[in-house]
């Protein structure tokens, strides 16, 4: 029995999320379809990441088990033929028996893309928020630094979640602006349900005014949802890369 890590990227404007659900097509499903029909078996695969209705990933990862002779090394590129033109295998490796697609995971870097300009560029709206208002992004620079350390995130967390605890930590997290196109991108430990979407929203209003950059550190302390900043929409997220602990594999 061998366990193969896939590096999977997708456009989820089209997809219910991640993880399977019944009666909604997800990405893992279309992976799980794909692989079914290569391999010539039933095929489950475990993300490393359960990422939400229309957020995007480059660097999504993926374990399954199987018999089978294909080389590791070919395995994107034969799974690639079965998958839709919206999901790509970018990457492949065969790992130790004892690896595990989540708790294996050492920090996992997302980003968040948001056009800021006076109208809305109908070739980016699905990968990018739009908001047309000035942003102070040297306020939102300042902000950033509040949240890196290891802290009780329970105010940017969605209602909904079953996490068993809220703390997490967060080891950089930058904004930077590049013509009318402003990144955000957080690296972390985990993350809580919607909290990158959530910290996006709540530098979006360190921008505009709402909220002073040294408001941050009262915000987590009070673990307010409320006085957090919106929930910013799906499109503009995308799991950008995952960080793995292979030390069970000699390395």
């Amino acid at each position: 029995m061998r366990k193969i890590l896939l590096k999977i990227a997708y456009d989820g404007s089209m997809y219910y999320g991640w993880q399977r659900q019944n009666n909604f097509i997800t990405v893992q499903q279309r992976v799980e379809e794909a692989l079914s029909r290569l391999m010539k078996e039933d095929i489950c695969v475990r993300g490393s990441s359960r990422t939400d209705t229309g957020v995007h990933a480059l660097g999504q990862g993926a374990v399954f088990d199987g018999n089978f002779t294909i080389p590791t090394d070919r395995i994107p590129y034969a799974l690639n033929s079965f998958l839709p033109p919206d999901i790509v295998c970018r990457g492949a490796r065969e790992v130790d028996n004892g690896f595990h697609p989540q708790y294996s995971v050492i920090n996992k870097t997302y980003r968040y893309r948001i056009l800021n300009e006076e109208f809305p560029n109908p070739l980016l709206s699905k990968y990018t928020d739009f908001i047309p208002y000035s942003l102070n992004i040297d306020h939102m620079r300042r902000a950033c630094d509040y949240f890196i350390g290891k802290k009780d995130f329970k105010a940017f967390c969605a209602s909904g979640s079953t996490a068993k605890t809220t703390e997490r930590e967060i080891f950089s997290l930058t904004a930077e602006k590049k013509d009318n196109i402003i990144d955000i991108t957080v690296t972390g430990s985990g993350f809580l349900y919607n909290m990158v979407r959530i910290i996006a929203g709540t530098l979006v209003y360190v921008g505009l005014g709402k909220i002073k950059p040294e408001d941050i550190e009262s915000i987590i302390a009070g673990k307010d949802r409320t006085q957090a900043g919106k929930t910013l929409a799906p499109g503009g997220l995308t799991l950008m890369n995952i960080v793995y602990d292979f030390s069970g594999n000699g390395e």
